[in-house]
């Protein structure tokens, strides 16, 4: 690998990247601050298609915004995920609603969360979203992946294609989300690479620091993040993608038969990772169809080789094969999608010259986005008691905190009780300051808000997630006049069911859920806040020897799962059994 740059400062480097997006395609603009760029308006009304992901994958995903591909494309830092409000301003302000939105994003965790959140803000302003969760690797594997699923790579600009093409048709959100399921559905991808890459702007490598691989050695299933793949071989072209297309193609391979080849249709994509040379990979792509036909008896409808989805200047290369299915729609085809004109300079194909000389200037600009007003609901609390019960859990939850954290650094990394109390203090804080107004859903819009602005990492997306799907649930608790607990527990429910989306957790995965889960089933059995609450303490403790399937405790070794429960799923009882008005217990 090699650690020299041109440019060395991460952040000035992005900035630029995405500065000269604007430059190579008139038809494109920069919101600079929330690094999104987004299509300028005068277009058809069209269903948008919204992406993004960390930077260091370019072309994807700003060079794929344009006429007939995404509408707008969010960028994080180097190989890390926008931040929500990035993606919520984007949502909000930078593209055209009126049709509705595609989220597509690669399944990591980050992705998902913060992506899910812009989802779930703009179902609770009304608007019509759906979010599409694209993972095609297959390197890692069924038993490795677990409830994770499998990563999202190169594939995906297949389906940001074939969506976008669709959509700019003037298709309904519906058709757009249903094709572009079943496209991430029928693609298999898998990488390898000679190395790894060297972040600019980090320290330069040495010998301890940096794991590097022998001459010779290439690695099967690298990740575009810099991630180690599933094994390392020494192995010449031809057995390598001997390697690839049988972890990609082999129907016997339970670990990874994601996809069984049926049609007669196949597109191939050959996707360089940024280091490989364009004479080189022309003499990969050859070798991939060589053995495909020898092999497999495919022959590709459609070959695209070039760059689309980078690990900086990785080394390597990716496979991707998408079946080409019916999509049933009575509409065009995957290939008359794939095939469709588009205008983005990311995409192999040139700017129209029209564009050029039309020499737009406009921009979208909206001097206020800040959250869409919540119209008033009727449904009923009493904003008396609803206070005093909140501050009661709320206050419970705060003095809990050095418990909390001692779990904590026992199974994790010792933040959990900490994260907690700061949300929790803010929300008090607010609710001391300001009358709760009486209106359910107008209510918890300004306690998300409040949880938005002082609650970060994992914990506070899934906590976003929850709260801004509560609004939405409890809009369709519609016509009812008052807030009973039938009410918040069916609303409590739709809203856990909304936060499965976005991640795999559930009872019995040592994780907040195992406290959450209880305390709304038990909500909706009995309409009992009493008994919830009771239910959340004993599913949370619960937890005491049990082994984490997700989270940080998962990387943690030793035997402090059996001593201690799980630290969010403990804290959120606390504040469920102070809401409650329960009795403070001995502290264990």
């Amino acid at each position: 690998m090699s650690a020299k740059h041109f440019i060395n400062d991460p952040t000035l480097l992005v900035n630029y990247a995405l500065h000269a997006l604007t430059l190579t395609n008139p038809s494109v603009a920069l919101d600079a601050e929330n690094k999104t760029i987004y299509r300028r308006p005068g277009h058809a009304s069209q269903v948008s298609i919204l992406s993004g992901g960390g930077s260091g994958h370019e072309p994807s995903f700003g060079a794929f915004v344009g006429e007939g591909l995404l509408s707008a494309a969010v960028a994080g830092t180097i190989f890390a995920s926008p931040s929500a409000e990035q993606i919520r301003k984007a949502i909000m302000s930078k593209v055209d609603t009126e049709k509705g939105i595609l989220v597509t994003v690669m399944n990591y965790t980050g992705d998902v969360l913060n992506f899910g959140i812009g989802v779930e803000k703009a179902k609770a302003a009304g608007l019509k979203a759906e979010m599409l969760v694209v993972g095609d690797d297959v390197g890692v594997g069924r038993a490795k992946s677990g409830k994770v699923g499998r990563r999202g790579i190169a594939g995906t600009v297949l389906v940001h294609k074939i969506t976008g093409a669709l959509a700019a048709t003037g298709a309904s959100l519906e058709d757009v989300y249903n094709v572009g399921k079943l496209t991430a559905d029928n693609i298999v991808s898998v990488g390898a690479s000679l190395d790894h890459v060297h972040v600019p702007g980090r320290a330069a490598p040495t010998a301890e620091s940096e794991v590097h691989l022998a001459p010779g050695e290439v690695e099967i299933g690298m990740g575009i993040h810099n991630e180690q793949g599933s094994g390392r071989e020494t192995a010449h072209l031809p057995e390598l993608v001997q390697k690839m297309l049988k972890q990609l193609l082999d129907y016997e391979d339970k670990n990874r038969a994601f996809l069984h080849v049926i049609s007669n249709e196949i597109v191939l994509l050959i996707n360089n990772l940024g280091g490989v040379s364009a004479l080189e990979l022309g003499g990969i792509t050859a070798e991939v169809v060589s053995q495909l036909e020898k092999t497999y008896n495919i022959k590709p409808v459609r070959i695209l080789a070039g760059t689309y989805m980078t690990s900086l200047n990785g080394l390597g290369f990716s496979i991707s094969v998408l079946n080409v299915v019916n999509t049933n729609i009575g509409g065009p085809s995957m290939i008359q999608l794939l095939d469709a004109p588009s205008e983005a300079a990311g995409w192999h194909a040139p700017i129209k010259k029209e564009t050029w000389e039309a020499k737009s200037n406009q921009t979208r600009e909206v001097s206020d986005v800040r959250e869409a007003n919540v119209e008033a609901s009727g449904l009923a609390i009493d904003p008396k008691t609803s206070t005093s019960a909140l501050k009661a859990g709320l206050k419970r939850m705060i003095v809990a905190e050095p418990l909390i954290t001692r779990y904590d650094e026992v199974v994790g990394d010792g933040d959990c009780g900490i994260g907690l109390k700061r949300g929790a203090e803010a929300v008090l804080k607010f609710i001391t300051k300001t009358e709760l107004s009486g209106d359910a859903i107008l209510d918890v819009q300004e306690i998300t808000q409040v949880v938005e602005g002082s609650m970060d990492g994992t914990s506070g997306a899934l906590f976003a997630i929850f709260l801004n799907s509560l609004v939405h649930s409890l809009r369709q608790q519609a016509p009812a006049s008052k807030a009973t607990p039938k009410v918040w527990g069916a609303a409590l429910k739709q809203s856990s069911e909304a936060l499965s989306k976005y991640t795999p957790a559930q009872p019995g995965d040592r994780t907040i859920i195992d406290a959450l889960h209880p305390f709304i089933e038990t909500l909706n059995e009995s309409g009992d806040l009493e008994k919830a609450a009771e239910a959340s303490r004993k599913g949370a403790e619960g937890t005491r020897g049990m082994e984490a399937s997700l989270g940080r405790s998962v990387y943690v070794g030793g035997s402090g799962f059996m001593e201690v429960p799980d630290p969010g799923a403990f804290g959120l009882s606390e504040f469920f059994l102070g809401l409650a008005g329960l009795k403070k217990e001995e502290s264990k």
